[in-house]
């Protein structure tokens, strides 16, 4: 019952179109049909400017953080018990689903990133960090939103089994389904990498 409450929980939470809404009611706009057609953080921050996509990234990696952190809040189980992490596995999951398809939204969202970190540092605080650190590499140097948030997914399982020698072979599994949900989102991105096409993002550029 419990993985059943918390789950839809968690969906409802991701489900929540941050970017969509924003972009509709201060904006005028709907952020799905501008830019790169995505209902994320980084299409906010282009179309919409820094102050509207810092709130969207806020917001996005929040309802991840909550989704996969109230079942710790409200069960009285100890911290990093299995039956615990297990609730925590499946609301989290959920909770990136339902922002990539969002019921809120007709199921059009956004890639999952976000939330996905969101989710992480709720699980584990920890490799959150070296997957934030990564990511910030990655793109400070590149200028690639997609690049840096492709290789981040692809160091969560990495830093969860080879740093923090994990145990739990469900949060393993985890691990490497959301990394490859995130790389998966990222197609058409990894297409125009491939083909020198992407669009670089300077984070310090004043919005045109």
């Amino acid at each position: 019952m419990n993985f059943l409450i918390f789950g839809t929980i968690a969906y409802l939470l991701g489900s929540i179109p941050s970017a969509v809404w924003i972009g509709k009611k201060y904006h005028g706009l709907d952020i799905r049909e501008h830019g790169s057609k995505n209902a994320g953080a980084t299409n906010t921050f282009r179309l919409l400017g820094k102050k509207a996509g810092i709130i969207v990234l806020c917001i996005d990696i929040l309802k991840g953080f909550f989704a996969s952190f109230l079942p710790y809040l409200i069960l009285s189980y100890p911290w990093h018990d299995y039956h615990l992490v297990n609730i925590q596995l499946v609301s989290a999951m959920l909770a990136v689903i339902g922002h990539v398809f969002p019921i809120f939204a007709q199921f059009n969202g956004g890639k999952g990133v976000a939330t996905s970190l969101g989710v992480i540092i709720g699980l584990h605080p920890e490799t959150a960090g070296i997957c934030v650190f990564v990511f910030l590499v990655i793109f400070l140097t590149t200028n690639y939103v997609s690049l840096g948030a492709i290789i981040a997914a692809i160091c969560f399982p990495i830093s969860i089994e080879f740093i923090f020698k994990n145990n739990n072979l469900y949060l393993t599994i985890f691990s490497i389904l959301l990394s490859v949900l995130v790389i998966y989102s990222h197609e058409k991105n990894i297409r125009r990498l491939i083909a020198g096409k992407e669009s670089k993002m300077n984070l310090f550029n004043r919005k045109a």
